[in-house]
Formats: C-alpha cells, structure tokens, sequence
C-alpha cells in the first residue's frame, strides 16, 4: 500500500482516502462521491479494528460483507481497495501495540461510555495514514465526536494532510445510515425515527431561544425512554470543544447516544451561532 502510494504521489496525483470497517451503504457511496470529486485517486480501507471494540461489544458480530463492499466500490469508480489483516496491523497483537490517544476529546460521551473505544480509533486511523499517504480523508458527521478526535490528532501530530467532514446521510425517514442499523428488528426500525426527532425538536427549541438547555436534555431523554429507547445520553455541547454549556451563545451540537434493545444509535445535530 505504501509503495502504491508513493507512485501516485510521484505520478503528481491527489489521494482521496475514506477508512471504513466495511459492510458499506449509501452513506459510505456519498462519501467516495464527495472524495472523487476533489482527489485524482480515491483509496478505500476496509478493516474491522478489534483495537476500538471493547469487552462486551460486537467485534465478533460486526458484519463482514466483503464481496458485496467490493461490487459497491467497483459501482462508484474506486480505484484502490485496501484490506489489511489484524496481522498486518497488530504483528505483535493489537494488545502490545504503541497507541494513540486524544485526551482532550477522548474520555466524555462516547469515550465514557466505550472506554479505550477513541485510542482504538486514533491509532488505527493513524497507522492508515501512515499506509495511504493520503493528501485528504473524509469522515461522515454522524461520528462527530470521532471527527473531532481525529482533526485533533491530525494538527497536534502534524500529518500533512486535510481532513475533510461529509454530512450524515439519513434514510428517508429521518434514522441516520449506519452498519449496525442491520441488527434492529421490524418493530425497533419502525421506532428508530424517534431519536432524529427528538434531536430536532431540541434543535427547534434551542433555535426558537430557549435558554433551559439541561431540562430540554432532561425532556429529550423522557421522550426516548417513553419510545422504547434505553438513552445513555442526549447532551448540548460546544461544537468545537465538545465542553458543557449552559449558555447557548456559541456554535452547539446536540449529540445523543440510546439503545433499542441490544443496538446501540447514535446521532447529532449541529446549531448555529444563536
């Protein structure tokens, strides 16, 4: 992969990467159409990092459809597919591996709850860096506490690259694409819309002046756990910093993570300076 990259760089051609665990959709398609549209050579990984699951989770579960994911990828023009083994990535086993970690993002929200879950992402996505020496890497919104952890570790360790953020594509119901939205039945796929509601009702609120930012928090969580969600949270924070604020002056993400029955969804919505 390396020397691969090496070649397109001395050839004068633009690398467009987009990392994923695989068990591609339509979000992961507007994401290479977005890359295509500002690289000569759009890379695409594929790889299940056991590095950013932790004990109770769903490494062993998450689906592997390779040969569907490569007809996708063949579909939209991507030029270089890149798979590497957890071999290749960890020769001395994922649990001696150097890592990277991003402590200023890391340990809130989603890190709280999935402890380890962002150094498993910054050190994989760092050594994909490393392997596709890419000039751009694009990441969906609806991770947007992942993006910020990587955008961090991007400018503190100095990678000369450009990390480029797509917006969420949602089905035509509001639910946000995700690979894990497989695992939902019938009737927890026809509840699922709640939680996109939920957030733009916040979004509404919060818009329209309301200053009461934890008892809209509070009234968010109420209405998914009257829907069938068991919420973890659904939190206002600084969109940059990702700190609490109680005082909705600046630009805020309403960032909310729920479980309905034994999947795990998570979303965000983005405002504006008020």
């Amino acid at each position: 992969m390396q020397m691969c990259a090496t070649a397109f760089h001395q050839q004068g051609r633009r690398i467009a990467f987009v990392p994923t665990m695989g068990n591609l959709h339509a979000g992961h398609a507007y994401l290479v159409k977005v890359a295509k549209s500002q690289a000569d050579v759009v890379v695409v990984s594929i790889f299940v990092n056991p590095l950013q699951f932790g004990v109770d989770e769903d490494f062993s579960r998450y689906p592997r459809t390779l040969e569907q994911d490569c007809e996708l990828l063949q579909q939209h023009g991507v030029e270089v597919l890149f798979t590497p083994t957890v071999e290749a990535m960890y020769p001395h086993g994922a649990a001696q591996s150097s890592f990277v970690e991003v402590p200023a993002l890391a340990h809130s929200l989603e890190g709280a709850h999935r402890p380890g879950h962002f150094r498993g992402v910054a050190t994989v996505v760092a050594k994909l860096f490393h392997m596709t020496q890419p000039h751009s890497a694009l990441f969906g919104e609806k991770d947007y506490q992942q993006l910020l952890v990587i955008r961090h570790m991007v400018r503190d360790l100095n990678f000369p690259l450009r990390i480029v953020s797509v917006p969420t594509v949602r089905d035509t119901d509001g639910l946000a694409l995700s690979s894990r939205n497989a695992y939902l039945t019938k009737a927890q796929r026809a509840q699922a819309p709640l939680l996109y509601q939920t957030l733009c009702q916040l979004q509404d609120q919060v818009r329209r002046g309301r200053q009461d930012l934890t008892a809209l928090e509070a009234q968010a969580l109420q209405q998914l756990a009257a829907g069938g969600f068991v919420p973890d949270y659904v939190t206002v924070r600084d969109a940059t910093s990702l700190v609490p604020t109680q005082s909705p002056t600046n630009s805020l993400v309403i960032l909310a993570a729920a479980r309905l029955g034994t999947t795990r969804l998570i979303d965000n919505l983005q405002i504006g300076p008020i």
